[in-house]
């Protein structure tokens, strides 16, 4: 019998394969990044194929890194970025035009004008969700009206909407299966968070016919089996799937109510297992399926930053001031302090808790003293802050504070960073050996799906690196937080 578990991970910029054993030892990975799509200010796109090969590519270095065919995998778990929203051909699986990322901005007017009618308080209440152009509806309905035909056939059943879990299973079954998870689901807009199930009057509104819309599955189950794949055999289960945070929750193996995590990859997203009721939040966060199985739906508190890593590419891309992301540490510790200069990371809008579509990034603060290494700092500052600032409004809806912060993804391994962190946060870091939370979390929900594990040996896979305490006074946080707090006001155009 097959032995190894396989997770395809489709993130924002790349795609990664990784192989385990069903005891939780990594044998296999390989990331292979795919061209990102600008075509105008604040559009971002990817093409679904480039994606499609990035993935086959990877999962065929991760096996051949551990040693093993396609012939070895008992079970394929998949996480991908949420939001980015797809639409192809019912009869030939191709699709109708490059995917809509969820970082694009093109839908910002749609929200604002569905906000001014009143419509926030109703969206919130069935979905869980905030009216915003992060989230998949008012991009499907885009892209409905901007490729002629689209709609007549959209309404017609000739097209089909996924987020990438759903395009990925499509291809890897040979486009057998129409399916997402009820996490992946639970952030369109137009899934009833209570029900687990697509909601009539949220496709009105946000203009959704439902007969593009997939089949809810559970997180954990079998969903479906490699078909005609090319780059894995047929027959393969696959066993799992979630959205790449929920993923990150799972893999960090926060299965307690009140358990709390932070993945920080091109955004940030830190979330909070809330048990089996939807608590609906009063300080900006979204309410969101952490994952359900057997059965079982657990919820859970997520607090979106749009950028974080996004952003140290961009010190490295837009001007040039380091060469890789990893430089950025070295760089941040020639100086000790950012001596007053704070940057709000709004490149893409400001996320949660202040959800403002216009903010812009800002930088304040700067003298003529001012060097790489003080950006560089106040970059990695930026980012904690933002974090704070998801931590703040978690603990607020929770009404209890946290007791540690599990952190994961890329940025993770950045010690200065996490030390920041914790001291802003005023609360303990841990970081795990195994900083791909994300991959590993679907590799575990394939491993409870296909019957080979349960939650307790899933949870004995993760073991911790390193734990970072706070270890400023109470004054210097305060001082800190005032700073962030006096950009955050530079940076807004709501209040």
């Amino acid at each position: 019998m097959p032995k190894h578990l396989l997770a395809i991970d489709q993130g924002t910029t790349g795609s990664t394969a990784i192989v385990v054993t069903l005891d939780g030892h990594t044998l296999g990975k390989k990331t292979v990044e795919f061209a990102q799509h600008f075509p105008k200010p604040g559009w971002v796109e990817h093409d679904a194929e480039e994606i499609w090969t990035s993935v086959g590519a990877a999962v065929g270095g991760a096996l051949a890194e551990a040693r093993i065919t396609g012939a070895d995998v008992a079970a394929i778990g998949i996480t991908n970025q949420r939001e980015t929203t797809l639409l192809w051909d019912r009869a030939t699986g191709e699709p109708i035009a490059r995917a809509i990322v969820w970082q694009d901005r093109r839908t910002a007017d749609v929200c604002d004008r569905l906000k001014a009618e009143g419509a926030e308080s109703t969206v919130r209440a069935r979905t869980g969700l905030v009216i915003d152009a992060y989230f998949s509806g008012t991009k499907i309905a885009w892209l409905l009206d901007a490729v002629s035909g689209a709609r007549a056939r959209a309404e017609s059943g000739g097209i089909a909407f996924g987020t990438i879990d759903t395009f990925l299973v499509h291809r890897l079954t040979g486009g057998a299966v129409h399916a997402t998870d009820v996490t992946n689901a639970s952030r369109t807009l137009v899934m009833d968070l209570a029900k687990l199930a697509w909601d009539d009057e949220m496709c009105r509104l946000f203009r959704v016919p439902p007969a593009v819309l997939p089949t809810i599955v559970p997180s954990a189950g079998r969903i479906g089996e490699t078909k005609n794949a090319g780059f894995l055999p047929d027959g393969i289960p696959i066993c799992g799937i979630a959205g790449d945070q929920q993923a990150a929750l799972f893999g960090q193996a926060c299965f307690a109510e009140g358990d709390a995590k932070c993945t920080y990859g091109t955004g940030a997203f830190a979330l909070m297992n809330i048990g089996a009721a939807p608590t609906l939040s009063k300080h900006g966060l979204v309410t969101t399926v952490a994952w359900q199985i057997g059965g079982t739906t657990t919820y859970a508190l997520e607090g979106s930053a749009f950028i974080a890593g996004a952003a140290v590419q961009w010190l490295r891309d837009g001007l040039g001031i380091i060469k890789t992301a990893a430089d950025i540490e070295d760089l941040a510790r020639r100086c000790e302090s950012t001596e007053g200069v704070a940057f709000v990371p709004a490149l893409a809008g400001l996320g949660a808790p202040y959800w403002d579509q216009g903010a812009r990034g800002t930088i304040t603060g700067i003298t003529r003293g001012t060097t790489a290494a003080h950006l560089a700092r106040a970059t990695l500052e930026g980012i904690a802050f933002e974090v704070w600032d998801l931590v703040h409004a978690m603990t607020a809806d929770a009404a209890r504070p946290l007791n540690v912060m599990k952190i994961d993804g890329g940025a993770a391994r950045n010690d200065l960073l996490a030390q920041f962190q914790a001291d802003v946060a005023g609360v303990s870091v841990v970081r795990p050996t195994e900083i791909e939370s994300t991959g590993r979390g679907a590799a575990m929900l394939a491993g409870v799906g296909a019957g080979l594990s349960d939650l307790g040996a899933a949870a004995r896979m993760v073991k911790v690196d390193r734990t970072f305490s706070p270890a400023i006074s109470a004054e210097t946080r305060a001082a800190h937080l005032r700073r962030w707090e006096d950009a955050v006001l530079r940076t807004r155009t709501t209040r």
